[in-house]
């Protein structure tokens, strides 16, 4: 009973900046343990963008290292991208990811938001 929302979208022109956000409402019984954003442009798969863990652990798609940080208030469990020196080519429909379980252990599952459109111009 996890849902994600998502908020920051928008048209900005090459070289600009654009933060993202997503808001997770989650039952007290379950722990959110990854929290992360995916993208997909017409025409080709989804892919990651950038996790990170509860723990603070993060990972990033090479074509966004240094430009893109991901950064996650467990308290609120909300998740934040900044990006950067933005490019046309990171144009697509963003994604909010989370992972979760119950904190008594067992089965590990998934939501997603329902995007947010960024398109950059250049």
């Amino acid at each position: 009973q996890v849902q994600l929302v998502e908020s920051g979208g928008g048209l900005v022109q090459a070289g600009e900046s654009l933060r993202l956000s997503c808001a997770a409402s989650v039952g007290n019984i379950f722990s959110v343990n990854v929290m992360g954003w995916y993208r997909q442009a017409p025409g080709k798969q989804r892919e990651l963008v950038a996790t990170v863990t509860s723990s603070s652990s993060t990972t990033y798609a090479y074509s966004v290292k240094g430009r893109f940080t991901i950064s996650r208030d467990n308290a609120n469990n909300t998740v934040y991208l900044q990006m950067t020196s933005l490019k046309p080519e990171d144009t697509a429909v963003y994604y909010c990811y989370a992972g979760f379980r119950p904190k008594w252990g067992g089965d590990t599952f998934s939501s997603w938001g329902q995007g947010t459109q960024v398109t950059i111009s250049s």
